[in-house]
């Protein structure tokens, strides 16, 4: 574990000209290293706060709607654990197709409806740009919980923030993603994240499912060194991060496609015997067979943490943006 990012003096508290309040996250690209070191500290406090009394009344008053159109177990349970972590309230609604939406309904209208009983909104939307459309709609702020194969912004801080607190930096490592990464989203936006870094990016897939060519070009531009696998073993040894993602079977339109690339990549502990030691294998869940439950002990395995990673980060989003913070 790394040393804490701690800031003993940071406040909490109303803060509603702090640069946050009020706004949405919609994408990485909002991002300079400045906010996520800010970020970051506000994360740590929370973890912090939460280890010494639990639950506080930070956002007591203060109500969340997570609307999702897709299902969610991690992403949706993680808001509600931060919210109520932070004594405010959530409504949920998971079943989005037995809702008005089924009636006809748009977005901008789902949305306007919603934030009449709420601060702020979480969406998962299939559909690239949905949190932008609704953001441009809404009078309170929108989290996007994912766009179709866009973005997952709070995913990707919750990854950068999983690598700073499993290796104390980010500057100077080797972080290696494998699996699905055309379709990805977390893989998108953590690329765009961590290219703030002086990292270096090597991506492992099956030809069909290689990062899009605009996210390669992104990384060019910005200088950063990358290098494309077909083969996990080419790339491992020099890994100091390992990032494996499933191969999403709903984002095939021809299942014969999946049926040859299913199955690619398993991570087990013979795979991790060139593995370096100190290795942090992550993994933005749910797997499929992806990684052997075998590893799950291994002190390299860091998902799990990871996951738990996430409600602080979530939490210092959510008090930022609700200006507590």
């Amino acid at each position: 574990m790394t040393k804490a990012l701690s800031n003993p003096h940071l406040p909490f508290g109303d803060q509603r000209t702090a640069p946050w309040y009020g706004k949405s996250i919609l994408t990485v690209k909002q991002f300079n290293q400045d906010d996520l070191k800010y970020i970051f500290e506000v994360a740590h406090e929370m973890r912090e706060m939460v280890e010494r009394v639990g639950t506080f009344d930070l956002l007591k008053g203060k109500i969340l709607v997570n609307l999702f159109y897709e299902p969610s177990t991690r992403t949706a349970s993680s808001f509600t654990a931060a919210m109520e972590r932070l004594g405010g309230s959530v409504i949920p609604i998971n079943e989005v197709k037995y809702s008005s939406v089924a009636k006809g309904e748009s977005l901008p209208d789902t949305v306007r409806s919603l934030e009449c009983y709420s601060d702020v909104i979480v969406l998962r939307h299939p559909e690239i740009g949905a949190s932008a459309l609704a953001a441009q709609y809404a009078r309170k702020p929108i989290i996007n919980a994912g766009d179709g194969i866009g973005e997952h912004p709070t995913q990707a801080l919750l990854d950068l923030f999983t690598i700073l607190e499993e290796k104390g930096n980010v500057d100077g490592l080797t972080i290696t993603m494998v699996g699905d990464l055309k379709y990805g989203r977390t893989v998108h936006s953590l690329s765009r994240l961590l290219s703030l870094y002086d990292v270096k990016l090597n991506f492992v897939s099956p030809e069909i499912l290689r990062l899009p060519e605009e996210i390669i070009s992104e990384l060019e531009s910005k200088g950063i060194p990358i290098q494309e696998y077909a083969l996990l073993d080419q790339a491992l040894s020099e890994s100091d991060v390992l990032y494996v993602t499933r191969i999403q079977k709903e984002r095939f339109e021809d299942p014969r496609d999946y049926e040859n690339v299913k199955g690619t990549y398993i991570i087990n502990s013979q795979t991790l015997a060139s593995a370096r030691e100190d290795l942090v294998l992550m993994h933005p869940l749910p797997r499929v067979g992806e990684i052997s439950m075998d590893l799950d002990d291994d002190p390299r395995a860091a998902y799990f943490r990871q996951m738990e990673y996430g409600m602080y980060v979530r939490m210092a989003l959510l008090a930022m943006v609700l200006g507590k913070a």
